[in-house]
């Protein structure tokens, strides 16, 4: 994988050319943000200053058009889309990526929901906990910062304790999410067992478990054998695949996949330069091995944190993909 310093620096939007400042990120009119907890946030950390959404300038366009960033976010919410039409009764939870500084809250949150509602799926849009640039103690995956997979935690289960008030199956309640919110699907989907933080009221008696996952050019999800060996004293699920330089590769421990991980579909550009393609590659390897069901799709070209926006490259029709898929999973 590519290392932490280095892909801070390739990945303008996320961490830090941004353009003009805006207030605190605010929903379009007829969406409510709510707060996913009922008082104080488990694990509350410190952060540079208030919540704030910047739009990134010139140096930063997909498709022509501007992304919106949000930083330094201590009190997490959800925003729910409802579907429109006929409504399948499926429902996806957003995980926006962003460096685990900042949300991609446009590119990667809210333009999925334009995309998912009218298909008949509802979204709940999550702006989990973020802290800027900086920042002490940092965010960042689990278990390095436990803050973005308990507010995951706290959605999936909200998002199940409301389903029958919402007109959503139980049982069809998946996860999506880009880049850093690649990974939180992927902890999402193997820390359901048990919760991180003590449960607060009835919704947290619910199952955290996704039903299904979608992680698009996903990170943090694999080591080198030499990491693997460092962190574990464990070659499981190791792959040997050309594209690691005849180094052997594994798929990040505190992934722990097994059968139990929901049915997942991955996408990956090869020449994605912030998030390795062996980053998907270790974990399809880990969820095959796994009996899991899993679906990937390998692109040449497209680079990284295109979101659902149209571009030259053959890479942005994805989302067709996710919706061929999630018919042939029964979810929709």
């Amino acid at each position: 994988m590519i290392k932490h310093s280095t892909w801070v620096l390739s990945f303008l939007f996320a961490c830090g050319v941004l353009g003009a400042q805006q207030t605190a990120w605010q929903p379009s009119p007829g969406h409510t943000q709510v707060p996913i907890w009922p008082g104080a946030v488990p694990d509350p950390q410190p952060v540079a200053g208030p919540e704030v959404a910047k739009t990134t300038g010139k140096e930063f366009l997909i498709a022509g058009r501007p992304a919106i960033g949000v930083r330094n976010v201590t009190q997490p919410t959800m925003t729910v889309y409802w579907s429109q039409g006929k409504n399948t009764g499926a429902a996806v939870v957003v995980f926006p990526g962003g460096c685990y500084k900042d949300l991609a809250i446009d590119l990667e949150g809210t333009e999925v929901c334009d995309w998912l509602t009218p298909k008949g799926i509802t979204c709940v849009l999550l702006k989990y906990r973020v802290t800027d640039v900086g920042a002490y103690p940092k965010s960042g995956p689990y278990p390095e910062s436990p803050m973005a997979l308990e507010d995951a935690q706290r959605t999936v289960g909200l998002v199940r304790f409301h389903a029958a008030e919402w007109h959503i199956d139980p049982h069809k309640i998946g996860v999506l999410g880009f880049s850093s919110g690649g990974h939180l699907v992927a902890a999402t989907s193997t820390h359901f067992a048990k919760r991180l933080y003590p449960a607060v009221d009835a919704a947290d008696k619910e199952s955290c478990r996704p039903d299904f996952a979608v992680a698009i050019y996903p990170g943090h999800l694999s080591l080198s054998a030499a990491e693997w060996d460092a962190k574990q004293g464990s070659k499981k699920f190791v792959i040997h695949h050309p594209a690691t330089a005849d180094k052997d590769l594994g798929v990040n421990p505190d992934i722990p996949v097994t059968h139990q991980t929901p049915p997942t579909f991955l996408l990956q550009a090869e020449d994605d330069r912030v998030d390795n393609v062996n980053d998907s590659l270790a974990y399809y390897i880990a969820l095959k091995n796994a009996g899991v069901q899993v679906e990937m799709h390998l692109y040449a070209q497209g680079g990284h944190a295109f979101g659902l926006r149209r571009t030259k490259f053959p890479i942005t029709g994805w989302p067709q993909l996710v919706e061929t898929w999630l018919a042939t999973i029964g979810m929709v």
